[in-house]
């Protein structure tokens, strides 16, 4: 078929154009291969810095920017958000690492693709209201402590702690008080004696004096004395089956949360309460503020799993679940670091 002249140089300035703008930007070349645009994330309490780099790449269209339209779906907590994933309601799930090590265990396969978090960032802490006299870990016994949810990290944290000091879980209550204004309520109502928690909900109640922290893994030091090495927190994860079928899908989400942790590297105050939902600030920026600035060398420099961490995270769930054995576990199963990679390589300017 001849074409006009003048035709035929359109066509092929055109051509040339989409080629240098598909060349230029890796973003446009992979929203062509994504397998399916439409992702539903579970999340358990959205609003905790926990989950910060999710809302952080959510506020600041991330995922639109790499062709998906994301829904998250928040729930009362990190169990909640992992019983979503496994039943099919959610696609993926923004959860604790060591979710895939559970589920692997009772022959659910399921794998960490981006990391979030360095460490738990969660405090364990006695009301000053009921537990005045706190001097030890045997003062807890017969005692109601909050936490998320029954299964969630908070709880997992608060039953290691309380190992530690010679005390089985099955000697305390342990009562779901959710997240944010929920578990405030608990603490200041009286309805729990103490309570495991993520930030800003644990600075919140430090600096106002309703609770003393007695462990903390908001830091890196204090993640180390709690659990004897690095631990991972929060990630993306997805049953293993998700991940082979949607390669490309799980890269624009990895792309997404890298960049959200990159933003998050040099953002400011300013940037941080201008970017997040007002409702998150919980009625007190300067708190939340004060609560960012604990935990931020916990969050994840490039969203990858560091090796050393996995491992303690599988010691950590072993001592506390006989039905978790060291050797029955693949490891290298529950991530990859392949996602998280790319992405870095890619923002690293």
């Amino acid at each position: 078929m001849n074409r006009h002249p003048l035709v035929s140089r359109r066509f092929f300035a055109a051509s040339a154009a989409l080629a240098a703008a598909t060349l230029a930007f890796p973003a446009l070349r992979a929203q062509s291969r994504i397998e399916k645009s439409k992702i539903a994330i579970a999340v358990g309490g959205k609003a905790a810095f926990f989950y910060l780099p999710l809302t952080i790449s959510e506020q600041l269209d991330y995922f639109k920017a790499e062709g998906l339209e994301v829904e998250i779906i928040d729930f009362e907590g990190d169990a909640r958000a992992s019983q979503a994933v496994v039943g099919g309601a959610s696609n993926v799930c923004s959860g604790a690492f060591e979710q895939t090590i559970s589920l692997q265990s009772r022959n659910q396969m399921f794998q960490s693709f981006v990391s979030q978090g360095r460490t738990p960032q969660i405090a364990f802490g006695v009301s000053s209201k009921s537990m005045p006299d706190y001097k030890s870990i045997a003062d807890l016994r017969g005692k109601k402590i909050g936490v998320s949810t029954p299964g969630s990290s908070s709880s997992m944290m608060a039953s290691l702690v309380l190992a530690q000091g010679g005390l089985k879980a099955s000697e305390v209550s342990f009562i779901a008080v959710g997240a944010s204004a929920g578990a405030l309520a608990a603490i200041r109502s009286g309805q729990v004696d103490a309570i495991s928690h993520t930030d800003p909900v644990m600075t919140m109640l430090e600096q106002k004096g309703d609770v003393k922290v007695i462990s903390d893994t908001r830091t890196l030091k204090g993640t180390t004395e709690v659990f004897g090495g690095p631990m991972p927190a929060s990630c993306l994860y997805a049953s293993v089956e998700f991940i082979q079928k949607n390669p490309h899908t799980c890269q624009a989400l990895a792309n997404a949360i890298v960049r959200g942790l990159k933003w998050l590297q040099t953002a400011g105050p300013g940037d941080i309460t201008k970017t997040i939902p007002e409702s998150y600030l919980l009625g007190d920026r300067a708190l939340y503020l004060a609560s960012f600035y604990k935990v931020r060398e916990s969050i994840s420099l490039d969203g990858v799993m560091p090796d050393e961490a996995a491992r303690t995270a599988l010691k950590v769930l072993a001592r506390l679940d006989a039905g978790i054995r060291v050797d029955k576990i693949d490891l290298d199963k529950t991530y990859t670091n392949e996602f998280a990679s790319r992405a870095k390589e890619r923002f690293k300017a």
